[in-house]
């Protein structure tokens, strides 16, 4: 049940499985977007919190500790047992992540929903990671294992802020790895009540610890911790530049970075307008357009260009803004001022750029980081809302002729995360999916995200893949053994 006034329990840094004060004393506010209110001071993480993390995490993961000595299937219950919780307590993390984050109650309960699952898809993986023997040249019996990296960094945005840690914990837990999870400050309060479940459910200490603060100093400290044998960070390209150098000045880490992205809708003549214009307004306005693989970049082909210009500004204009908690509302407020601004920054350049506004464009209410769903047609692939992530309601319509054509404009682009192609021609799909830059490409539909299809990008889009056995890799080592044997068989 929806309570916009849910009880926060925890608000300390979780580590070694205690709840304890930052080692400055230092506390920070989280906002609720909504309303622009306090919701609670939230303990601020540094370098002398990670270092304490970490130390904590290295201890859990030495030779001899219960998790590294745990049976794989025991680690597999656990995460279970933790998936089992989450279920228990999923409304009560749903209004927290909709008071700190600003999404509808429903569509927090959603993304609570799927944590669970992709907890229990790599519980299922615990005891099924396993090498190969190899028919080596030479003398040799070889055979490889797959072994965890060890204490393992991640950063998390906000956007999506428990599902975020559930792509994280699942596969670093199932591999046997021990974690330091930074959250994003503006939204930490599902992650901490997860950090209870962590030790509820009958974790050792250590094997979890959950930091929030700053990005450039818990953040930075994570990256550059000689003890972290890898991070896994989600969010901007830019600071995904920072990570990467930051964890090859240290000790040369292992890196995975899920990034931004400018994704392509392309919808042929041959398609349905109306299931076109239905899916295409997903694509982009789910979550309030703040979402890394959002279709950002809608070509459509010009037969059926203005006949879908029309449906997409009557979408536009049925969706309903407003309060998180109301009953049937499907977008609430951006997260905070600075990423209002940049969006109120970018829709007044595609105005100013000769973009034409079909609808929105502007705030709406004086309280909260409200902002109209905003549709602009005959965009132009060198204005700034055809070039930059704009994270926000605003989709950019484009209108294009031809496959190749299309294809070309498609990937001029410094990202690749995902991109869609609507037609009822599978000839035209399957060019398309061929040629398309991008990790994910989804045919007749958008955003097929399962917990055991890979998921990440090209180019500045990331490194690496989460969910799936992909995924799953990231967190192993590889490790080959030769043993000599007899020269006669």
């Amino acid at each position: 049940m929806a309570n916009r006034n849910p009880t926060i329990k925890y608000t300390k840094l979780f580590i070694n499985n205690e709840w304890v004060d930052a080692e400055s004393g230092k506390k920070f506010r989280t906002i609720n977007p909504a309303t622009e209110t306090v919701i609670a001071e939230i303990s601020e993480a540094d370098k002398a919190d990670v270092d304490k993390a970490v130390s904590a995490a290295k201890k859990a993961f030495a030779r001899g500790s219960p998790w590294r000595t745990m049976d794989a299937s025991a680690r597999g219950n656990l995460m279970n047992k933790l998936a089992d919780l989450i279920d228990r307590d999923s409304e009560h993390l749903a209004n927290l992540e909709s008071l700190d984050n600003g999404k509808s109650f429903a569509a927090s309960l959603f993304d609570i929903q799927i944590s669970a699952t992709v907890l229990r898809y790599y519980a299922g993986w615990s005891d099924k990671i396993h090498g190969s023997t190899i028919p080596a040249d030479g003398n040799s019996f070889a055979l490889t294992r797959k072994e965890p990296v060890g204490v393992v960094g991640q950063i998390i945005p906000w956007n999506y802020p428990l599902l975020m840690l559930s792509w994280k914990w699942a596969p670093a837990l199932a591999a046997g790895c021990t974690i330091v999870l930074k959250p994003a400050e503006q939204t930490p309060l599902t992650a901490l009540h997860a950090a209870s479940l962590v030790k509820e459910a009958g974790f050792p200490p250590g094997v979890v610890n959950v930091l929030p603060g700053y990005g450039p100093t818990a953040g930075a400290a994570i990256a550059e911790h000689p003890d972290i044998n890898k991070v896994a960070f989600t969010g901007s390209t830019e600071v995904g530049h920072l990570i990467m150098a930051a964890s090859a000045k240290s000790n040369l880490k292992r890196v995975s970075l899920e990034l931004g992205g400018k994704s392509p809708v392309v919808i042929f003549n041959d398609f349905d307008v109306n299931e076109a214009a239905e899916i295409a307004h997903t694509a982009l306005f789910d979550n309030h357009g703040q979402s890394c693989c959002a279709g950002s970049r809608t070509y459509v082909q010009s037969g059926i260009y203005d006949a879908f210009v029309a449906r997409a500004k009557e979408l536009a204009e049925k969706r309903k803004v407003g309060d998180p908690f109301a009953p049937g509302t499907e977008q609430g407020p951006q997260i905070d001022r600075e990423m209002f601004d940049k969006v109120t920054n970018l829709v007044e350049s595609g105005k100013k750029e000769g973009a034409v506004l079909q609808t929105g464009g502007e705030r709406l209410g004086n309280v909260g980081f409200f902002f109209k769903p905003t549709v602009f047609s005959d965009a132009t692939d060198d204005m700034r809302i055809a070039k930059e992530e704009i994270f926000g309601p605003v989709q950019t319509i484009f209108k294009f002729e031809t496959l190749e054509e299309v294809i070309d404009r498609a990937n001029n682009t410094t990202y690749g995360l995902a991109a869609a192609v609507l037609t009822k021609d599978i000839d035209k799909a399957l060019t398309f999916a061929k040629a398309v830059e991008a990790g994910s490409v989804w045919i007749n539909c958008y955003d097929a995200i399962t917990p055991q299809t890979p998921f990440g990008g090209y180019k500045k889009s990331g490194i690496g893949r989460e969910l799936g056995e992909d995924g799953l890799n990231e967190y192993l080592e590889i490790k080959t053994i030769s043993i000599k044997t007899p020269t006669k068989n």
